[in-house]
């Protein structure tokens, strides 16, 4: 039983034929003829009898067209709610982060987006080793994401992807460093310094791997911290040395510690947001998305 037959039977009780109910519904008497008859076909009552020329409902038809115009009548209301939820400026938007996409962007997007016409934003931080972002779109409408420019291409056969920058992982030195001096420094400058770094699969951890290969040397690691805020606490004893993001680092980063290019190695990470296509047909959602590409926008011009 499906909602186009319910639609037929309905326009049969009222129009009396076949004829009447194809040309209304603009398709062929055929067809009406063959989904009535599969609509009889799953009841045990008949639905219609012949009154000379004419075709109308059975009191069991006319139970069943009556249920059918409320059924047809709930599914217009549904298209319209999906309809308006799918238009609306206000809809809520579920919003998941790496942490320092979350440090930089978080405060600044629930600001813009602070006023009754603007969607409501629901935050939370996310920070997953590269190959585990994409899953999380089925948990959030967007996910920040982000991957090295080496490392493999997000699935986009699965998931839409929008671009939000291209961003360097800079050496962190406290300012009394001996190397802070330097306008930009390379892999022999650094590689036997004390390094505080991400655990493994992360993006500065990847970086110092290709400071390790360049260098034919072991790293000296002796701290392995994800949450960048702490990374700048501990660079800034000048007992150690770290990778920082140039933008979304500038949250953490105080007057006493500097940040200096790394050249010879591939540095930068691609910062996107991943969603599921059919998220971004929502107004609501693309309407954060642009807020979040303003806001990124923003801190990159600040460098």
């Amino acid at each position: 039983m499906e909602i186009h037959q319910l639609e037929m039977l309905r326009e049969l009780g009222a129009l009396g034929s076949v004829k009447a109910v194809a040309e209304t519904l603009l398709v062929t008497p055929s067809a009406v003829s063959q989904q009535l008859a599969a609509l009889q076909r799953s009841v045990d009552v008949p639905l219609t009898r012949k009154e000379g020329r004419n075709l109308v409902l059975t009191e069991a038809g006319q139970a069943l067209a009556d249920a059918g115009a409320a059924v047809v009548s709930a599914m217009a209301d549904a298209r319209m709610a999906i309809g308006a939820y799918h238009g609306s400026t206000v809809a809520p938007v579920t919003v998941s982060g790496f942490h320092s996409a979350g440090q930089a962007l978080f405060a600044p997007l629930a600001r813009l987006l602070d006023s009754p016409d603007k969607p409501r934003v629901l935050l939370s931080d996310e920070d997953v080793a590269q190959q585990d972002f994409p899953a999380l779109t089925a948990r959030y409408d967007l996910v920040l994401a982000h991957r090295m420019d080496h490392s493999p291409r997000w699935p986009e056969e699965r998931v839409a992807v929008i671009p939000l920058a291209h961003e360097p992982l800079d050496v962190a030195l406290s300012a009394g460093h001996r190397l802070a001096g330097k306008e930009i420094l390379t892999a022999h400058d650094v590689v036997g310094e004390p390094w505080v770094t991400s655990h493994t699969g992360y993006s500065p951890a990847d970086v110092l791997s290709a400071v390790a290969a360049v260098s034919s040397r072991e790293l000296n690691i002796v701290h392995r911290i994800n949450d960048y805020s702490t990374v700048a606490g501990l660079v800034a004893t000048g007992s150690v040395i770290g990778l920082l993001p140039r933008h979304t680092a500038r949250p953490v980063l105080n007057p006493e510690i500097v940040l200096r290019p790394l050249q010879g190695i591939s540095t930068r990470r691609r910062i996107d947001i991943l969603a599921r296509p059919e998220n971004l047909k929502r107004t609501s959602v693309m309407m954060v998305c642009e807020a979040l590409e303003d806001i990124m926008a923003g801190l990159v011009g600040q460098a």
